[in-house]
């Protein structure tokens, strides 16, 4: 990882919340020496039943931006989530900072463009977002600098941010009990997704890595925050040595027994537009269901 400008003598303040509905932990990271602070993988709130947004989880974090005197720099999304909403925008209106993503967003959005028959209106260019990230791409938060290591193969788009000793990783990996997140959707790839753990696993073994969601396996109370040593040793997809091979033909096994996450479907047509709501030709918040489509 030398070819990366990544200083783990920095140790960034990091806050998080956890979602319940989706299991999401967003999270607060603060440069240690300066109020400034970015947002990682925001969630807003869906009754998809009933066809209601609400802000719940974003508000908590506003509070306690505005509670601790902090100024956002950034509200990064490490990929376009198949399983909440992002509250960037929201966010974004209320405390400011620029939303970034992985260059290949351009890529979900050109297959689910497709997938939910947007019109030409709908940009496939990325211009949603803010800033669009390619390997190694660094951007500040006050004084901390952060660096976008590419990591695709759960979607093409994914991306962990390192922040001082700090990692984020969003889907690409779960902790070690838990493994690792699918890579059947359109644009993943199994054995794309193994390299990438392996890149994420190439950093410092001390490297605090921080998840986008935990499911409690066996019961146990939620976890977020685990190291690429504990990773490399007890991760039970990928750790103590377990080979491509083997992974490949696990993940792609698993993956056909599952089902589609619950809240595929608007959190597609919401993220790839960065967060916000899709309308209809009057104007009008409205998201679609195309049948078979997935």
């Amino acid at each position: 990882m030398s070819d990366y400008p990544i200083d783990i003598t920095v140790t960034p303040e990091v806050k998080a919340f956890f979602d319940e509905a989706t299991n999401t932990i967003s999270y607060v990271v603060k440069d240690p020496d300066s109020r400034h602070c970015a947002v990682i993988d925001s969630v807003m709130d869906i009754d998809y039943a009933a066809g209601r947004i609400t802000y719940d989880n974003a508000d908590e974090i506003i509070a306690y931006v505005r509670e601790n005197g902090l100024i956002v720099d950034w509200l990064i999304e490490t990929h376009v989530h198949a399983d909440h909403l992002s509250a960037a925008p929201y966010i974004q209106q209320k405390l400011g900072g620029k939303i970034g993503i992985g260059e290949q967003i351009t890529t979900v959005q050109d297959t689910f463009g497709k997938v939910f028959n947007e019109g030409t209106e709908f940009q496939r260019d990325g211009s949603q977002f803010d800033a669009l990230f390619v390997d190694g791409d660094t951007y500040r938060i006050g004084n901390l600098e952060a660096v976008a290591l590419y990591t695709p193969g759960h979607t093409p788009a994914c991306m962990t941010h390192v922040i001082g000793n700090a990692a984020f990783v969003g889907d690409t990996l779960f902790m070690p009990d838990g493994g690792s997140a699918r890579a059947d959707f359109p644009g993943g790839d199994a054995g794309v997704l193994y390299d990438s753990i392996m890149k994420v696993l190439s950093l410092p073994e001390e490297m605090r890595l921080f998840m986008c969601h935990d499911y409690a396996p066996g019961g146990r109370e939620i976890q977020w925050e685990t190291t690429v040593a504990e990773e490399k040793a007890n991760n039970i997809h990928v750790g103590a040595g377990k080979s491509k091979q083997d992974f490949i033909k696990f993940r792609t096994e698993r993956d056909a027994t599952l089902d589609m996450p619950k809240l595929i479907i608007p959190s597609l047509q919401v993220n790839m537009r960065a967060g916000e709501i899709p309308t209809d030709k009057d104007g009008k918040p409205m998201l679609k269901v195309p049948l078979n489509g997935l």
